[in-house]
């Protein structure tokens, strides 16, 4: 809730007190109890809402897809996982089929989250939350090929895996190198397309952007004939320097020797190429709490699963830098930074505007107890004990009758005067008594002369 909720919140249990006290002396007592009751049965069952409310968890829409299907799978194994944590954030997983897909539903406002490459991301909209990994430009070439550097590319043609997703990459390694010039031809594939292109020469080379991890490895090495000898090349990509400068979303990265393949080594040692960032995005428009917590739980799910997923153990915190291509989200970067809002932080205003909530609640409950109780206490005062008599001497049918009543009036003056004797007496009291003992005097004489037939003389004596 807002600032300005609360201040209603509070001006509207403030304005119940007043009608309260207003109300407490007109009502018969019937119809107060009704009204309490009531009034307890309504704050009972806000106050359960508002439980519900604050404590059902949070679902955002987050956009998906690849090749492979891996990555909606990944993301489906998480959201059970946050699931059954009890996680404050739940994950609604949308398969869009391709990762272009998943950026276009982001895109247009349809889902809060989507992994996507840096390099796809409509801006606009989006912070990052998670790196979920990254994908390594390798430019590959069959086993025994002659071509080890870009410029032997000339006049070759280069498969593509997915050259809609890939075709900024290609622009800037283009650019980059004259490869129009030199006349380099890209040619669309999809992967169970590429071991026959390069059996029959319609390519020469093959350009993938991939995660380094056993399973995409795997599927990179059945690429090329299982007949080929020896491991396949990759071109290094030296100029990744420049093109980082010119194309923000891709980094120089220095691939490991024996990264791709352990014995013999590939590639047999460092070499330069490029990479970029897979991350898990939001809209700007989420809120910095519920982005914090989707990150913890994320992490946190990532922790229990990676044994089972290797992959989710690449997930880690994106780019906080100032001039990141595309900017953390505020509530990411508090978490990762260690600078999450404590309860006194993220709370404060309910605090403040809770103890004025909870000043007039007991002042409503004071007068509520008052409201529910004012004639007990009234009915236990001496003087509304001698007022009550008033009812008895006026229906008294006998001497003996009135005589009870004198009793009774004898009492009630005995306990206030050991009242007084005892300092507990009250000055107000004492005069409200002095008053009501004088008329009961005389009603009783009033009394006696209608039982005595109105003769006044019997009545004084």
């Amino acid at each position: 809730m807002e600032r300005e909720q609360y201040q209603q919140v509070a001006i509207a249990a403030g304005a119940l007190a007043v009608i309260v006290a207003l109300t407490s002396r007109r009502l018969p007592r019937w119809l107060r109890v009704v009204l309490v009751l009531g009034l307890l049965l309504l704050t009972a069952g806000a106050g359960f809402f508002a439980y519900r409310y604050v404590t059902q968890p949070t679902t955002l829409t987050i956009a998906a897809g690849s090749l492979d299907g891996d990555v909606p799978r990944l993301l489906s194994a998480i959201a059970a996982r946050m699931a059954a944590a009890n996680a404050p954030v739940r994950l609604k997983v949308v398969d869009k089929g391709t990762a272009p897909e998943a950026a276009k539903e982001f895109a247009n406002g349809k889902a809060d989250l989507a992994v996507a490459r840096a390099d796809a991301v409509d801006l606009s909209i989006a912070r990052a939350v998670l790196t979920m990994t990254y994908g390594v430009v390798l430019i590959v070439v069959p086993p025994g090929s002659p071509i080890e550097s870009m410029d032997n590319l000339k006049g070759k043609t280069v498969g593509v895996i997915a050259a809609d997703t890939n075709h900024q990459v290609i622009a800037a390694i283009t650019k980059e190198y004259a490869l129009e010039a030199a006349k380099v031809q890209f040619k669309d594939l999809i992967p169970a397309e590429v071991p026959r292109a390069f059996q029959s020469k319609q390519i020469q080379a093959l350009l993938v952007v991939t995660p380094i991890s056993e399973k995409y490895l795997a599927l990179l090495r059945e690429a090329f004939p299982r007949t080929a000898k020896g491991s396949f090349g990759v071109v290094p990509i030296e100029s990744a320097g420049a093109i980082e400068e010119i194309s923000p979303p891709y980094k120089s990265y220095d691939l490991p020797k024996g990264a791709l393949r352990g014995s013999p080594p590939v590639p047999d040692d460092d070499m330069t190429t490029l990479r970029v960032p897979f991350l898990l995005v939001a809209n700007k428009k989420l809120g910095d709490e519920v982005v914090g917590r989707l990150a913890k739980a994320m992490m946190e799910a990532r922790r229990e699963l990676a044994g089972q997923y290797p992959l989710l153990a690449q997930i880690m915190s994106p780019d906080t830098d100032k001039d990141a291509y595309i900017p953390v989200h505020p509530g990411a970067a508090a978490f990762f930074d260690g600078e999450e809002k404590t309860i006194f932080d993220k709370y404060g205003d309910q605090f403040f505007y809770g103890s004025l909530l909870l000043g007039t609640f007991m002042s409503v409950l004071a007068g509520i107890w008052k409201f529910m109780t004012k004639d007990t206490v009234e009915a236990h005062q001496p003087s509304m004990r001698l007022y009550a008599l008033v009812e008895k001497i006026n229906g008294a049918k006998s001497e003996t009758e009135l005589a009870a009543v004198e009793r009774q009036i004898d009492e009630i003056i005995k306990d206030e005067l050991e009242k007084v004797s005892a300092g507990k007496g009250d000055d107000g009291e004492i005069s409200a008594i002095s008053l009501a003992s004088q008329r009961l005097q005389y009603l009783m004489g009033q009394r006696r002369i209608a039982l005595n037939g109105g003769n006044a003389a019997l009545a004084h004596v």
